[in-house]
């Protein structure tokens, strides 16, 4: 008999641990390039302006900065120019971005609709956001013109000239006209979210709604809405910070006047900057923006947090 030898078997390698330092590292530097604009154009500034709020800075060569803690905060709150700055800020955003929602609503109801072109609907529907808004202050000026604007004109035409105006220059119609441009503006945006939104919700509910003898109305009121709600609730935070954070539009068109009557809080602040040189007053302005701005951040975010939750 002949004996047989088995081999011992191969030891189990074990694999070499992973250089968590270095790829850490390779991750970073493959970061920088993006981190680095940001870091430059956002970061920097950022800290610098809530800097600048606490001191006593001034427009000038060689001018001496000194830290003057609460001192711009305190004349904030007794400032009138800033709280009415404020109050027409609020106008502004509750009203551009009520009727942002409820003509973005409409407008996206009928685009969900089977209509003939409705691609080319859609696409034209979002030329007033793909505008600079520059351009669109520009155009809506001279449709405000009180001279020779096309508003005018066509109230003219149709036999009420009595009702023709300076829009943009009359201290009651100020806001309203630039009201109305910021919703011209800004609804796209709300459109196509909702429209996106109308698309989400399952057309087995209408069906199964409309065999129970519901009608439009109905099934818009208790199929549509609660199924778009998280949708609405996304979109219309989302616009009130942005239009309470508006400057480009409203500088074209009136620069604030007349008489203050549209001089919303960003702009007050870049009064106080460039034209009057209170570089602390102004940053102490931007300072307040910025924690409003984050606390109706706060509230969305953990409003969108719940619904996930």
């Amino acid at each position: 008999m002949t004996a047989t030898t088995t081999a011992p078997a191969p030891a189990a390698t074990t694999p070499a641990p992973a250089r968590r330092g270095s790829d850490r590292a390779t991750i970073y530097l493959l970061l920088l390039p993006s981190l680095l604009p940001i870091v430059l154009l956002s970061v920097f500034p950022l800290v610098r302006g809530i800097y600048l709020g606490f001191t006593d800075a001034r427009a000038g060569r060689n001018v001496e900065v000194a830290f003057n803690g609460l001192a711009n905060y305190r004349e904030l709150l007794t400032d009138d120019l800033f709280w009415g700055a404020f109050r027409i800020g609020l106008l502004w955003a509750f009203g551009v971005t009520a009727l942002q929602f409820l003509l973005g609503l409409g407008l996206a109801l009928l685009l969900n609709q089977p209509l003939r072109f409705r691609g080319l609907a859609r696409v034209l529907s979002l030329v007033p956001w793909a505008m600079p808004p520059v351009v669109v202050g520009i155009l809506w000026r001279l449709v405000y013109h009180p001279d020779a604007g096309l508003l005018n004109e066509l109230l003219y035409q149709v036999g009420a000239d009595g009702l023709r105006t300076n829009w943009l220059g009359d201290f009651s119609t100020a806001l309203p006209a630039v009201i109305i441009v910021g919703v011209w503006a800004g609804m796209p945006q709300t459109t196509v979210v909702l429209l996106a939104g109308l698309q989400g919700v399952p057309k087995e509910l209408h069906e199964a709604a409309a065999v129970d003898g519901a009608t439009a109305w109905q099934r818009f009121r208790r199929v549509t809405l609660p199924a778009l709600m998280p949708v609405i609730v996304a979109i219309t935070s989302l616009d009130f910070i942005w239009n309470f954070n508006s400057f480009g539009l409203v500088y074209v068109l009136t620069a604030g006047g007349p008489g203050g009557k549209t001089m919303l809080p960003m702009l007050f602040a870049y009064e106080e900057a460039f034209r009057y040189g209170n570089y602390g007053y102004a940053a102490a302005l931007g300072n307040v923006m910025v924690v409003i701005i984050v606390a109706l951040l706060a509230v969305y975010l953990r409003r969108r947090l719940r619904e996930v939750n």
